[in-house]
């Protein structure tokens, strides 16, 4: 079953009627309509993949044929109401040459260990899994209680204090997470939210929480009904991101790809970025939050949800199962290096053509790519208006609600390839 909190009920009333207003998917709070972008994506027969194409995909024992899958993709996005199983393979949640028994006993042991994981931090914290969330501290730094019955002082080792140190700054962050969504009207998938972020703060204790986890994680609390399925779909999305949320005294680790975007403007446009050098922008910070939550302040909801899945088919590798498998530590081994030929039809596009160039940099990623092609795009405006970093942010700060995700991705594709190419002459 796709979706959670009515959304189920929706993809049957619109089937019935045939009604395409992504509204009905995602509603919109009566007194947020006016100040939230209209989204620019609409499913298109015969490029959108469908519920029909997406079940036609599947052999009788439910192995999936990811080459069409991905091909269709790429043309058009994902229809809304499977977005949630489609995810869970293009994320790498699932084998596509697993069968549904094989997925099904999968799904059954990665729910189980959830419950596990979770009951451990219930024990700790009894409010997770209450349906309510906390968005004031519990302790205090060397682990005291704030309140008395908030926590289990008997849990007061280094690990437990970080991480029970983290629940309220969640908690403010959740609250504050896709307001405008009537979706979020409700305590109860607030909560929902709530309880899967501090859950991966405690098992990912290397990384724990960094404030934009929640943008990422709330997609897909939506589109999966499962609290569980949920978490693993969060959970594989951020293997991919994770070193962008990788804090340090120093730096963030988004930074790296900030160095990488620097390198290929220089590459690409030259002009451009020594622009950016004058103005005092050459370490590209403007664009630190489009990386670090992929694009979610610069899209609507909806077509933020498009430009993710056109991403992660155009990055998809056939081995992202195997690797997600590895335990996070042991997961940064490149995909590209496992790849033969038949293999590599089964790659997107962008994964495809780096493989091809022999391109090994992971830092490459397409996100990298994609704000390259939106400074293109602003280019002839920055170089003419911006004569401080305040007008480049201006300038950036009017793409959102207006940029064609499918265009943007178009034109990635473009710049990476000519990069490729300037890069290796």
């Amino acid at each position: 079953m796709v979706g959670c909190g009515g959304l189920t009920e929706i993809v049957d009333i619109m089937k019935r009627t045939g009604a395409e207003d992504l509204g009905d998917f995602y509603p919109i709070r009566p007194d947020c309509q006016a100040d939230t972008p209209k989204p620019r994506f609409k499913p298109r027969a015969g490029k959108t993949l469908s519920e029909r194409r997406w079940n036609a995909a599947f052999s009788e024992d439910g192995h999936l044929d990811i080459e069409k899958v991905l091909r269709r993709i790429q043309r058009g996005g994902v229809h809304p109401a499977i977005k949630g199983s489609v995810w869970e393979f293009v994320l790498g949640c699932f084998d596509p040459n697993s069968t549904y028994e094989e997925r099904n006993q999968l799904r059954q042991s990665r729910r189980e260990q959830y419950i596990r994981w979770k009951a451990e931090c219930q024990h700790m914290v009894p409010v997770i899994g209450s349906g309510k969330l906390i968005t004031t501290p519990i302790i205090t730094d060397v682990g005291q209680p704030v309140i008395d019955s908030a926590i289990n002082s008997s849990f007061s080792d280094k690990r437990s204090i970080q991480w029970m140190l983290a629940l309220h700054q969640i908690g403010l962050d959740v609250v504050r997470t896709d307001r405008a969504l009537a979706f979020y009207e409700s305590e109860k998938n607030l909560a929902k939210l709530w309880d899967i972020l501090a859950v991966y703060a405690w098992v990912d204790n290397d990384i724990s929480y960094v404030q934009g986890m929640n943008d990422i994680c709330s997609p897909m609390v939506i589109l999966l009904e499962n609290e569980a399925d949920a978490f693993w779909c969060f959970e594989r999305a951020m293997r991919r991101l994770r070193e962008n949320f990788r804090c340090s005294a120093s730096s963030m680790g988004v930074q790296t790809q900030l160095s990488t975007l620097s390198q290929v403007i220089k590459t690409v446009d030259p002009k451009l970025h020594q622009h950016l050098e004058d103005l005092d922008g050459g370490e590209y910070l403007f664009a630190f939050r489009m990386l670090m939550v992929l694009f979610r302040r610069e899209f609507s909801f909806v077509d933020s949800l498009y430009l993710w899945e056109l991403m992660w088919a155009m990055e998809y590798n056939p081995n992202i199962f195997s690797l997600y498998e590895k335990p996070i530590a042991e997961s940064d081994k490149s995909a590209a290096s496992m790849l033969n030929n038949k293999l590599l039809k089964q790659c997107g596009k962008f994964e495809r053509n780096k493989v091809k160039t022999g391109c090994k940099d992971q830092q490459s990623a397409l996100a990298v790519f994609l704000v390259a092609s939106v400074l293109e795009a602003k280019n002839k405006r920055i170089l003419k208006e911006a004569k401080g970093l305040d007008d480049v942010v201006q300038i950036l700060s009017d793409i959102t609600g207006n940029m064609d995700a499918r265009k943007v991705c178009k034109e990635a594709l473009k710049i990476h390839k000519k990069y490729l190419s300037k890069a290796k002459k």
